[in-house]
């Protein structure tokens, strides 16, 4: 959560609704914006981090910062769920699920969702942070209309000592979940605009195992997928050689791609460089829609401006 404590639910940008999905087992809110269109390019589906909500991705400190508005500008319906354990799932799963029981929850959600939503060509899985290994997961396990993963600030090999958690309290620690603080737009802070949450136990006594973890999940995925470190991510190891070794481990991946975005702290979504990530986000989706050629090479992103 953000420094000043615990913050009231954000407001949200115009066009975006909330709804309720059938999670089979406890009901799953979102957040939900859509194009002008009958019929969407394809559905953006936003997976957010430990400790944050649906509203992460619909950032209120600056109108450029919200992904479901750009997505639906761009022809895309963007759906952004809040993931087993918050929302309205909380009441009904306080302590949280793990990650192959989430997985099942969105699964069924998203289920829900198609067979009453158009969808165009499918699902993109845009997460952050723990909600990448959610949409690993989800990839791994198979989902239908599965076209791409696109994660930011999830690796593989931790920057943090296990016994020095800094999410030990279930919530937030500053410093490093946000990086310097002047990588946001002024009012983030705010107390009516960070989407922060409690972190439910079950995915707290999971964090830990996600390095050895890692390998069996992704050797698993036979999607394209994108990876993003912010250039303060401080929670991942992501060195060249680190980038290297996350894209081998998707064997089965016709295409990896490996990406550093400038000027941003681990919640990319909410800072500065929001829209630049999202717009490569977009584009990289659109390069899924094309199916083009396959590629392992690491990418280094040269762009970080705040693009009002």
């Amino acid at each position: 959560m953000s420094p000043a404590g615990a913050l009231a639910a954000p407001a949200l940008s115009s066009g975006v609704r909330r709804i309720t999905l059938n999670g089979a087992s406890a009901p799953l809110s979102a957040l939900l914006a859509e194009p002008a269109a009958p019929t969407p390019r394809a559905v953006v589906v936003a997976l957010h981090g430990c400790g944050l909500t649906s509203g992460y991705f619909d950032g209120q400190a600056h109108p450029s910062l919200s992904l479901l508005t750009l997505g639906a500008s761009r022809g895309y319906t963007v759906l952004a769920l809040d993931r087993p354990g918050y929302g309205r799932s909380s009441a009904h799963l306080p302590e949280g699920l793990p990650l192959t029981e989430q997985a099942t929850m969105v699964r069924a959600a998203l289920g829900a969702f198609a067979a009453c939503h158009p969808t165009g060509a499918g699902f993109l899985l845009l997460a952050h942070s723990f909600g990448g290994k959610l949409a690993l997961h989800l990839a791994a396990d198979g989902l239908p209309d599965l076209l791409g993963l696109d994660i930011s600030g999830c690796g593989h090999r931790s920057a943090v000592d296990p016994a020095r958690h800094p999410l030990r309290g279930g919530h937030m620690r500053a410093a490093r979940h946000w990086g310097p603080l002047g990588l946001y737009p002024e009012g983030t802070f705010r107390r009516d605009r960070v989407p922060a949450a409690p972190v439910p136990s079950r995915e707290m006594a999971e964090l830990d195992g996600w390095p050895q973890r890692f390998g069996e999940v992704a050797a698993r995925v036979r999607v394209p997928v994108r990876f993003t470190f912010a250039e303060h991510e401080r929670w991942w190891l992501h060195d060249d050689s680190d980038l290297a070794d996350l894209a081998a481990g998707l064997t089965r991946a016709p295409r990896v791609r490996t990406e550093r975005q400038p000027g941003a702290g681990h919640n990319i979504s909410l800072g500065l460089a929001a829209r630049t990530y999202h717009l490569r986000a977009l584009r990289f989706l659109a390069g899924c829609l094309d199916e083009p050629g396959p590629t392992t090479t690491p990418v280094a992103s040269t762009e970080g401006q705040y693009l009002p």
